[in-house]
């Protein structure tokens, strides 16, 4: 068994860590103030290929595996939560639909521009009603005939969309009618940014994570060609749980990377930081969570490197990836939180970058499925019961 990265990978690890620490550290705190999405940065790592590491070269991305992108995810992250959740949004969710389920021509047309970070891609599942019951999708959308397979005119609102009125183009869920069961048919519909009918409605004021854009879509009337149907009509919903299950895996990679950064920081606090005439570290209640701190960091970002690689070698990663998110998405909250106390009194300003790290890492354990949902997932599959 060989734990060691391959030279491709150190090689894309250490060029994205000085990228984000020479270039990009020094702008965080400005764009999360402004709450500013940071286009420019985007494009810069567009350019650099970091927006299609696992797009194929076919289709003007860099050909790189899923472990690839979780080291990615995890190295932007680790300087800057808002630009780690744009990436993990535009690969896993906006990219991954089409790799997944889009057919040649599709592909052709959206996957290079989005690859090259030319266009951000969004993912609009999520609505006011429907969340972790994604089978409650209230959005519709019916099909007129017309030349060329005719149309499909979609209705409806999403909410909490990552990189709403930043994409060029958003794949979503709409209803398409119903099952023989009375369950709805979910179908997934691409629907780019300029089509009319189609505008970004209010922005949220989030928690955390300020410089990432998530709002509303609202769909009246708008038309997009039968061309434009995601896979087969009916099986968007299946298709969207695969989705999520490679999701699941960037924002596991999220949380390791927003983990480390607490840690990073925790480290010099305590061995620089005195009280009663000694380092603050040398004292066991802060000793001891700098140690449970590195431990559940390096348990996390093992998860989540088993995840990827199952997924690598076209293995079932159902549960891996639920597991990675679930374990590195809690461990995220625990050592901001601790590094936060680490701190102290200090850890609780903004002059430290500590208490961003607690804010924003609360996200990790909502998005993508909340905890409870993982742990659905992943007691369904090891009881093989219907857990409620």
């Amino acid at each position: 068994m060989d734990l060691d990265l391959t030279p491709d990978h150190v090689l894309l690890r250490d060029t994205i860590r000085d990228f984000m620490t020479t270039e990009v550290a020094g702008v965080v705190d400005e764009h999360e103030r402004a709450r500013r999405f940071p286009a420019d940065i985007v494009r810069r790592i567009g350019e650099m290929g970091w927006l299609g590491i696992n797009v194929p070269e076919r289709w003007g991305g860099a050909g790189m595996d899923t472990l690839a992108y979780a080291i990615a995810v995890e190295e932007i992250g680790r300087v800057w939560g808002s630009l780690g959740l744009i990436v993990a949004a535009h690969t896993s969710l906006g990219c991954g639909p089409l790799l997944m389920s889009g057919t040649d021509e599709q592909r052709d047309r959206f996957l290079p521009p989005l690859a090259s970070g030319r266009m951000l891609g969004a993912y609009g599942l999520t609505e006011a009603t429907a969340g972790s019951d994604a089978g409650g999708t209230r959005t519709t959308a019916r099909h007129e005939r017309g030349p060329d397979g005719g149309t499909w005119v979609i209705d409806g609102e999403k909410r909490f969309i990552t990189n709403a009125g930043h994409a060029g183009v958003y794949i979503i869920t709409a209803r398409t009618g119903s099952h023989a069961d009375g369950s709805a048919a979910i179908s997934a519909f691409i629907v780019p940014a300029e089509t009319p009918g189609f505008s970004v409605g209010r922005l949220e004021d989030k928690m955390g994570l300020h410089a990432s854009a998530t709002g509303e879509l609202h769909f009246d009337g708008v038309r997009v060609p039968a061309a434009n149907l995601l896979g087969d009509e009916g099986a968007g919903f299946r298709a969207f749980l695969k989705v999520l299950d490679g999701g699941r895996i960037s924002i596991a990679a999220l949380a390791v990377g927003l983990a480390q950064a607490a840690l990073d920081a925790a480290v010099p606090y305590a061995r620089t930081r005195e009280q009663f005439g000694r380092p603050i570290g040398s004292f066991q209640g802060v000793a001891f969570m700098i140690a449970d701190m590195a431990t559940e960091i390096e348990a996390a970002r093992a998860l989540v490197v088993r995840a990827a690689w199952l997924k690598d070698q076209g293995r079932d990663y159902h549960v891996a990836a639920a597991q990675a998110k679930l374990f590195a998405s809690e461990v995220s909250s625990r050592a901001t939180n601790a590094a936060l106390q680490v701190h102290g009194g200090y850890g609780y300003t903004e002059d430290y970058k500590v208490e961003r790290f607690l804010r924003d890492a609360k996200l990790t354990e909502i998005g993508e499925g909340t905890s409870q949902v993982q742990r659905l997932v992943i007691a369904r599959r090891i009881l093989g019961l219907r857990v409620l």
